[in-house]
C-alpha cells in the first residue's frame, strides 16, 4: 500500500466521522432535558399493587414490580413511612400520598437471544405512575420504563423499572424534616 492510498483512506474516514458527528448532534432532541424538580414533600406513602389495564402483564412481573418498588422507595429516604396496599395503619397516616402504577406496555424478550446477540431479546416494561394526595388531587404523573437489554433474566426488567420509579420520586420529592422532640 502506498502513501497516496493511505492518505485517501484517512481522508474518507475523517469525512465519514465528521458526517456521523454532525448527524448525531442534530438527532439529539431537546426533550431529553428534565423538567425542573417539583420539590414536593410527603411524610407517608401508600403503594398500591400494579394494575395492568392496557396490556396483559404476567403475575410474576406484577408481584416483582410491586416488591422492588417498595424496596427502592424505602431506600430513597423521601418518606418517613411507606405502606403496602391493604395496611390498616395507612388510614390514619397524616400527609399521605398514594402511588398508583398502571402497566401501559410490555414486551417479553429472550434471555437466550440476549446472550447470543446484543441487539435482540430485550424485555421492556412501560408504566404510568400517579402520586395522589388525600384529596384525590394528582401531585405527580409520569410515564416510566424499565428494560433489560444485555444480560440477565426477563424479571430483571422489573428491578430496572423500580429503580426508574424511585429516580422520579427522588428527583421530585425532598426528604421530610425530622420531627422536633
Amino acid at each position: 500500500m502506498n502513501l497516496r492510498t493511505s492518505n485517501v483512506r484517512i481522508t474518507i474516514l475523517s469525512l465519514a466521522a465528521l458526517v456521523l458527528l454532525s448527524f448525531s448532534a442534530i438527532a439529539t432532541p431537546a426533550q431529553d432535558q428534565k423538567p425542573p424538580s417539583l420539590h414536593l414533600t410527603g411524610h407517608a406513602l401508600l403503594v398500591k399493587k400494579i394494575v395492568s389495564s392496557e396490556v396483559p402483564l404476567p403475575a410474576a412481573f406484577q408481584y416483582a414490580i410491586f416488591e422492588y418498588t417498595l424496596e427502592e422507595l424505602k431506600k430513597s429516604g423521601r418518606f418517613q413511612t411507606i405502606y403496602r396496599e391493604g395496611d390498616s395503619a395507612a388510614a390514619s397516616a397524616p400527609d399521605m400520598l398514594t402511588l398508583e402504577t398502571d402497566a401501559t406496555g410490555f414486551k417479553e424478550g429472550s434471555a437466550r437471544k440476549r446472550q447470543v446477540t446484543t441487539v435482540a431479546g430485550a424485555t421492556t416494561i412501560k408504566v404510568h405512575i400517579k402520586l395522589i394526595d388525600k384529596d384525590g388531587k394528582v401531585v405527580l404523573e409520569q410515564d416510566v420504563q424499565g428494560k433489560v437489554r444485555f444480560f440477565g433474566e426477563n424479571l430483571r426488567a422489573t428491578y430496572a423499572l423500580a429503580k426508574s420509579i424511585n429516580k422520579v420520586v427522588k428527583y421530585n420529592f425532598v426528604a421530610p424534616k425530622p420531627a422536633k422532640s
